[in-house]
């Protein structure tokens, strides 16, 4: 478990991520829904994995492109937002748990599950 201070670098990171997203031109990162759910840094500040998660992109493989390519750019504007001894390396992970949530939200939606018969039985 990271300790306090890497748990306040990680969402710092995570919120600037979020902010940096809005601002970047390159056209293969504005696909669907973009945000950053996670970022897990190591210990010595090094590394950063930044887990992205996209609703509805046109091509998860040229989204990673765009955000690689991109990842100079985000790294000098971390450590121009952040004051970090050190601005981590950025590697970016896509998440799909987003997704996978709305499936499953989907398919209890469509159960068809009978009403509780519990309020019956306690009249009686």
């Amino acid at each position: 478990m990271p300790s306090k201070k890497l748990g306040r670098i990680n969402e710092d990171i995570r919120l600037c991520m979020s902010e940096l997203l809005r601002e970047v031109k390159d056209p293969r990162v504005h696909q669907g829904l973009l945000s950053v759910t996670a970022a897990d840094t190591t210990g010595d500040l090094k590394y950063c994995k930044v887990y992205i998660s996209a609703l509805a992109p046109k091509s998860e493989k040229e989204l990673l492109q765009g955000l690689r390519s991109a990842s100079g750019w985000f790294r000098r504007e971390l450590g121009h937002r952040l004051s970090l001894r050190n601005t981590p390396e950025l590697t970016f992970i896509l998440d799909h748990s987003i997704q996978e949530g709305a499936h499953i939200n989907d398919l209890l939606s469509k159960l068809d599950i009978p009403e509780d018969d519990d309020e019956q039985d306690n009249d009686q």
